[in-house]
């Protein structure tokens, strides 16, 4: 499946461990559910003008909710986390405080 870079990445994870890994130049983004590590890759390397060292992804189980008697299931998602190489960032990241 063809994907433009814009719809590989669709939005950073904002969480206290993914921004600890920011120090090791690991970058994590919720990406497309149809999406490689190729496309990853690629996806970031021309968005943010920056070269990846290594792409892993993780699948996040969807999760049972319930509100009173009302039974449902929050959605699964894809996660990339991305390895820059060194000398290498991202800096809309470099804001954020933890």
């Amino acid at each position: 499946m063809s994907l433009h870079p814009n719809q590989v990445l669709l939005a950073p994870v904002v969480s206290e461990k993914s921004y600890s890994l920011i120090t090791d130049r690991k970058y994590t983004f919720k990406v497309h559910e149809d999406a490689h590590k190729t496309q990853i890759r690629q996806a970031v390397e021309e968005l943010f003008e920056v070269k990846v060292q290594s792409v892993n992804i993780v699948k996040v189980q969807s999760k049972p909710k319930r509100r009173g008697n009302t039974q449902g299931r929050r959605p699964g998602w894809k996660k990339a986390i991305v390895q820059l190489r060194e000398g290498y960032e991202i800096e809309i990241f470099e804001g954020a405080a933890v």
